[in-house]
């Protein structure tokens, strides 16, 4: 029999994945590398289930593993190719309707491999990936939050922003990939009201209070434990991702233990086991209502962070216990 496994999905190109895959190597823990997208003669796969058995079982070939789908013992799903990809150089209705079979077929598969420890599991990511849930939760969870509207109404956010500005913008989602394949990137920023017109009705938007801060905090939650660094861009700009992130000073700060609590709670909510916390400052972080709740990426980065080293040992040593004590 095969020793128990972790199956990482993702990309070619993911450093942070490649982070995790060689501390597992390190502890000589299992692990096979997938990205769904090559799907072909790329990989190859087959699943049973029925006469008898009660969960997926077979086997996944890549160019250089063999996968048996019955000893994963842990996913770490991060950050796979999409299958539209895959099939873009086919007609609309065929790319379309490969891609569908695609996802639903072997996604279908690979997102519930019986008594897998998934971190995090696809579906958590989805439901946990929408801003306006985002916000609700820690509200609810007694985490500060931006005065927030989200509308298509233009008197509306004309009225918002006269009472509540300056106001931010941001986007829900980053930008699509064009045609020649780059994604670009809208950054959150101050807008002036006086330029929202009729267009703003084409979609939604998302509008905000600014905060005035002193500061923004990264805080990286892993299992039961989190990692915060204060990060300060050296241009002093509104969204520090904008810049060049070698340039970013970074200091580690605590976590107030109500907002450590809440946090632990939002991942909980969510079935999540970690996620990329950002808040912005109001005072000096001493107390939980200078931290303001900004956003929660369920599937964040964190390579970059002064205590990437200290975060991929807690993620590989998740992977290798807790997926090891799912089997």
């Amino acid at each position: 029999m095969t020793a128990p496994l972790v199956l990482v999905i993702t990309s070619l190109e993911d450093v942070t994945a490649d982070l995790v895959i060689a501390a597992l190597n390190e502890r000589e823990v299992p692990v096979a590398r997938v990205d769904p997208a090559d799907i072909g003669q790329e990989l190859v796969f087959g699943a049973r289930i029925g006469a008898g058995a009660q969960a997926w079982g077979g086997r996944l070939r890549t160019a250089s593993r063999e996968v048996e789908l019955g000893e994963v013992a842990a996913v770490y799903y991060r950050r796979p190719t999409p299958y539209s990809a895959r099939y873009g150089h086919l007609p609309t209705q065929q790319r379309d309707f490969a891609v569908a079979e695609a996802r639903h077929g072997l996604g279908g598969v690979l997102n519930h491999l019986h008594g897998a420890f998934y971190v995090n599991h696809p579906a958590a990511v989805t439901a946990a990936d929408f801003k306006p849930a985002q916000l609700q939760q820690a509200a609810r969870l007694g985490l500060a939050i931006p005065l927030t509207l989200v509308t298509n109404d233009v008197e509306q956010a004309r009225k918002f922003a006269a009472e509540h500005g300056p106001v931010i913008y941001k986007p829900f989602r980053g930008l699509p990939r064009g045609e020649d394949g780059h994604a670009g990137a809208i950054w959150a920023q101050r807008v002036d009201p006086d330029s929202f017109d009729g267009s703003l009705t084409m979609t939604a938007h998302l509008f905000q209070a600014e905060i005035p801060k002193t500061g923004d905090v990264r805080v990286t939650a892993v299992g039961r434990r989190v990692f915060a660094q204060q990060i300060a861009a050296p241009d002093g700009a509104l969204d520090w991702r904008r810049g060049d992130w070698d340039a970013l000073l970074h200091a580690p700060i605590t976590v107030p233990a109500p907002v450590e609590a809440a946090l632990h709670s939002y991942l909980s909510t969510f079935g999540l086991v970690f996620g990329c916390f950002d808040f912005a400052l109001t005072g000096d972080g001493d107390k939980a209502e200078d931290w303001v709740f900004i956003e929660c990426n369920p599937n964040g980065q964190w390579g970059w962070l002064p205590d990437a080293g200290d975060i991929t040992a807690v993620f590989a040593d998740l992977l290798s216990t807790e997926g090891g004590g799912a089997r």
